[in-house]
């Protein structure tokens, strides 16, 4: 450094030149000053570095946390980043599950509407086949009526010879009282008492043919499918006044026993008038051949029906025929003598009364048809409270 040097310098100079020593201090003295002021300004530099560095260790820690922030932001990101991964992925399987539904869906559709056509064809076709149905049941109803009405008439026909018989008395009495009351007027009688008693004499006999007439008229028609409350003892005594002559030629003895209460029924009196005739018409021919040729009616009211009973002493019927002999067409009488359909069609209006019909027998001891009516509901109740 000169500093030294000068400072000799200036001494030197002193000791030679008096006048030159202030000049010297003053010049030390400005040195000195600048040197002072270089001193502080280090140490303002010097205090300025300190706190630079004081506010660079503290930008430095600040740093550090910003970087630790960041190292945890990171970590954040990172598992955010694999959550959202995760997410995604289930996002992904939602979303092909949702693509897998709305197909499925879509096929559901489809065969929802393949089933809707098809529901609607098939109801098309039920509409039709319950029509057909329908048709067929109504034309069996036909040929059901038609083969009850042909059942009827092949009776009629059997029926024929005793009917005739029937009318034949009552013809050959009117002729006869007619006679008598012609004979008294061409002798002059005065008596026209008697005339009048021989005249209604042959009245009642008229009326006795035509309550036969009428009678067969009746029976001979269509049925109606009608159905009233009628009294069982009624339609029993019908059936037995025109099978009465028939009976009476073969020498069969029917009694009857229907008890003393009334058994009222709702029904068809015509269907159920044939449905005994059927029953006496069988009954008189197994009972044909027998020893004793017998037929019992009887009849017991049960709360809410009647059971008639209709028994002979025939041969009874072999236990392997009992569950055939409703059948239509099945007789075992010979041919000729019998169409099987007496019985197929007392079965079947039992049935649409609402009733049964079975058979007991046993071999040798005879047959007994058993009838089941529900009773008419004022019957019912008169029975109920009896």
């Amino acid at each position: 450094m000169a500093m030294p040097e000068t400072v000799a310098d200036d001494r030197q100079r002193a000791v030679t030149e008096p006048d030159a020593a202030a000049t010297s201090e003053r010049r030390l003295r400005a040195q000195v000053e600048m040197l002072e002021r270089r001193l502080r300004k280090g140490d303002e530099q010097r205090r300025a570095m300190l706190h630079i560095m004081s506010d660079l260790n503290e930008f430095n820690k600040r740093l550090t946390n910003q970087r630790k922030a960041m190292l945890h932001i990171l970590a954040d990101y990172e598992e955010d980043r694999r959550r959202l991964a995760s997410q995604t992925e289930r996002l992904d399987n939602s979303r092909r599950a949702l693509l897998h539904l709305l197909q499925d869906s879509h096929k559901d559709k489809l065969r929802l509407e393949a089933s809707r056509k098809a529901t609607i064809h098939i109801m098309g076709d039920l509409r039709e086949t319950t029509v057909e149905v329908q048709r067929r049941e109504q034309e069996l109803r036909d040929k059901q009526e038609q083969l009850v009405q042909a059942g009827k008439l092949a009776t009629l026909g059997e029926l024929t010879a005793g009917v005739a018989h029937e009318l034949n008395n009552p013809l050959n009495n009117t002729s006869l009282f007619v006679g008598n009351a012609i004979d008294r007027l061409e002798l002059g009688g005065t008596d026209n008492g008697r005339i009048v008693t021989e005249l209604r004499h042959a009245m009642q006999q008229v009326r006795k043919a035509t309550e036969i007439i009428s009678h067969l008229r009746t029976f001979g028609r269509a049925a109606p499918v009608s159905r009233e409350p009628i009294s069982l003892r009624q339609v029993i005594e019908r059936a037995l006044s025109l099978m009465q002559a028939q009976l009476r030629v073969r020498e069969v003895e029917v009694t009857i026993d229907l008890g003393v209460e009334e058994p009222v029924v709702v029904g068809n009196s015509i269907q159920l008038e044939q449905v005994f005739i059927n029953l006496l018409t069988n009954a008189r021919d197994a009972v044909a051949d027998s020893p004793r040729k017998a037929i019992h009616i009887s009849a017991t009211v049960g709360a809410a029906a009647v059971e008639i009973a209709v028994a002979d002493t025939g041969h009874g019927i072999p236990p392997e025929l009992e569950r055939r002999i409703f059948d239509p067409f099945f007789t075992t009488k010979e041919v000729g003598k019998g169409m099987g359909l007496g019985l197929s069609i007392t079965y079947g209006i039992i049935k649409e009364h609402g009733g049964t019909i079975s058979v007991v027998s046993a071999p040798g001891e005879g047959a007994a048809f058993l009838i089941h009516l529900p009773l008419a509901p004022a019957a019912t109740e008169e029975t109920s409270a009896a």
